[in-house]
């Protein structure tokens, strides 16, 4: 059975480039994870304006936050992408960033292209600069909506706020794995750590389903075996690497090298992480904070939330940690089954906190 959204509470208005999801029909199955991301995530109120961004590949996913929303009283635009310009989307087009600035609540439920982070970029800034509860879901699809989406994200809240509690008064922190993962990170006392559970606020806007606590660090050294996914257009691409992990080496804080088996993956990585001359800087050192997740599952909106540590190449979202530097690009990488020591005192091993939620 599929659900379509009923027009009688709906007040979505009809302009050039915007869609009505409620002609949209959707599995009722979308529903608990829509209904965890309007009342829970976003805690939408009745009255307020929301921005939805989608595409036509995720509109299901859309239909179903709309009718969540339409459950609530709050009212929404809803913008397919196609319907405005060709993919990739190298700008984003004036209709959606003109009623971003009109909302107090956004959704960004899309599929990634290759070279479209900058659009996002200029959708970010945005709800930066407005103060937008804004829910980042990029590559949403079915099965994060039947998992990472259905988690206790109050549960998830409580653990990630004992991690960041721990990490904030920290200096140093070592990160392990069988596979062959030996990191430290020095951190930068001027940074700061950014709790991302999936609570979001208009502080910090989130990836959903969330569930990370992440700095940009001093400096990292060391060897990251990425036996998880890499971010961006290229985790679509290569999904899952355990049987073809890719092996990076870091030192003052710059990539120095990155080997696979899978030569593909290991040219595809370097060039997008010589881009610019920071896109090569690890802007981003975050720990996954999602117990809910039982293992990597090949899409990076929900993996670099799985528990372990995690870093990212590039732009380090400085508005928020305070870092002074930029990149035009943003790459993350998971890896499995972590051991994590803060000043020397271990709080997970083999992927499993030893911090009680």
């Amino acid at each position: 059975m599929n659900i379509q959204i009923g027009s009688t509470n709906s007040q979505t208005s009809i302009s050039h480039g915007s869609r009505q999801l409620n002609t949209i029909s959707f599995d009722p199955e979308l529903i608990p994870g829509a209904r965890n991301a309007v009342n829970v995530c976003l805690r939408v109120a009745s009255g307020e304006k929301v921005c939805i961004i989608t595409d036509e590949v995720t509109r299901e996913i859309a239909a179903a936050i709309a009718h969540e929303l339409e459950q609530v009283g709050a009212s929404y635009k809803a913008w397919v992408l196609e319907d405005l310009a060709p993919r990739p989307l190298t700008r984003v087009p004036q209709e959606i960033l003109d009623d971003l600035e009109t909302s107090q609540v956004s959704v960004f439920a899309v599929q990634a292209q290759a070279n479209e982070l900058q659009s996002r970029m200029e959708i970010t800034d945005v709800v930066n600069r407005r103060r937008i509860r804004h829910a980042h879901m990029v590559n949403i699809n079915r099965q994060i909506m039947m998992e990472g989406m259905r988690a206790d994200f109050l549960k998830v809240d409580r653990i990630s706020a004992k991690v960041v509690d721990t990490v904030r008064r920290a200096k140093q922190i070592r990160a392990k794995t069988s596979a062959g993962t030996d990191l430290v990170a020095d951190l930068n006392p001027n940074y700061r750590w950014l709790k991302t559970s999936g609570i979001i606020s208009p502080e910090k806007w989130g990836n959903l389903p969330g569930g990370e606590v992440f700095t940009t660090p001093g400096e990292v050294n060391g060897t990251f075996v990425i036996d998880g996914v890499v971010g961006d257009y290229l985790c679509a691409k290569f999904g899952s690497l355990r049987e073809n992990p890719l092996t990076i080496h870091i030192k003052g804080n710059r990539l120095t090298e990155a080997h696979s088996d899978n030569r593909e993956l290991e040219a595809d990585f370097w060039r997008y992480t010589h881009t610019d001359e920071n896109s090569d800087l690890v802007g981003e050192f975050a720990i996954g904070t999602n117990i809910e997740l039982k293992d990597v599952i090949g899409q990076i909106l929900q993996d670099e939330k799985y528990p372990g540590v995690h870093i990212a190449f590039g732009n380090p979202y400085g508005a928020h940690t305070g870092a002074e530097w930029y990149s035009s690009t943003h790459i993350d990488v998971v890896g499995r089954n972590f051991d994590i020591w803060v000043d020397g005192e271990q709080i997970m091993r083999g992927g499993k906190f030893l911090i009680e939620a």
